[in-house]
């Protein structure tokens, strides 16, 4: 019977448990890569998007997150809302937070 069985022998020591130390190390190093991965690049995207929609001004022409292209005619400081010409005789209420880049002049006659 012995042949098909092997013997259970017992462990000599019991293994070493790992110290503490290393763990507050390893999770130092996980929140370091955090912090410069994701939430500074991240703060600094809305850190530049809140500037650009506190410098929109009338005439600017601007780009929307929806991919439309027009030239700024009113901008209301009480409210969140500008609004936008995108033809002659056409304008659109748009939402500052919608818009994505302020373009250079010029932009919507060469397109």
């Amino acid at each position: 019977m012995s042949l098909f069985i092997s013997k259970a022998h017992a462990a000599a020591a019991p293994a070493a448990a790992g110290g503490g130390m290393e763990m507050i190390i390893m999770l130092a190093v996980f929140g370091a890569v955090f912090y410069f991965m994701i939430f500074r690049p991240q703060s600094k995207r809305v850190k530049a998007h809140k500037s650009l929609m506190s410098e929109l001004s009338k005439g600017d022409e601007v780009l929307t997150q929806g991919g439309i292209v027009g030239k700024i005619v009113k901008v209301s400081d009480e409210k969140d809302f500008i609004v936008v010409s995108i033809a002659e005789n056409t304008e659109v209420v748009v939402q500052k937070g919608a818009i994505n880049a302020v373009l250079p002049k010029g932009t919507m006659k060469s397109l």
